[in-house]
């Protein structure tokens, strides 16, 4: 099996978890870190530049880079979150090659493919990772993002924009 099989989106995304006997939990067991509680200054977007699935194995490790750098340099002030889902059930009918292989398979025949993972459906400009910092952190955010996207399938961009904070006024 390798990873470039799955990356394009063909058809329909296999998602009907009641009909899937033991497909494995997504490997991503964390999609909010840091600080939730206080506003920050600026926002900082990975955005991916074309149509992907991503593997659930490859969103986990770029969020474990991405949240190594940012706990390095920030400690805790920080807000990053990590929006797609892995919901696509990945599929493979496995094969066995070498000696004697034609005794254990039976080749195309009733060839539906077990469970072997999940993946994220990702549409081109749609944000992978959110990181909230104030000034002083926006250089780290977006080396923190730089090295989460060396571990995505795909290319993506890197954006920083100040937050817009929406004052309620008192009306007597």
């Amino acid at each position: 099996m390798r990873a470039k099989n799955y990356r394009h989106p063909k058809g329909r995304a296999y998602t009907r978890t009641d009909f899937v006997k033991g497909f494995p939990a997504p490997k991503i067991n964390k999609f909010t870190m840091g600080d939730t509680k206080t506003k920050f200054e600026y926002q900082a977007q990975l955005i991916a530049l074309q149509e992907a699935q991503i593997r659930h194995n490859a969103l986990e490790a770029a969020r474990v880079a991405t949240n190594r750098e940012l706990m390095e340099k920030l400690v805790n002030n920080y807000l990053m979150q990590v929006h797609p889902y892995p919901h696509t059930i990945l599929r493979e009918n496995k094969m066995i090659f070498g000696a004697h292989a034609d005794r254990l398979q039976d080749g195309m025949r009733r060839s539906f493919g077990k469970p072997i993972g999940t993946a994220a459906h990702i549409k081109t400009n749609q944000p992978i990772i959110t990181i909230n910092v104030n000034a002083d952190g926006v250089e780290t955010a977006k080396k923190a993002l730089k090295l989460g996207s060396a571990k995505l399938p795909i290319p993506c961009r890197i954006t920083v924009e100040k937050v817009q904070t929406k004052e309620v006024e008192a009306v007597e």
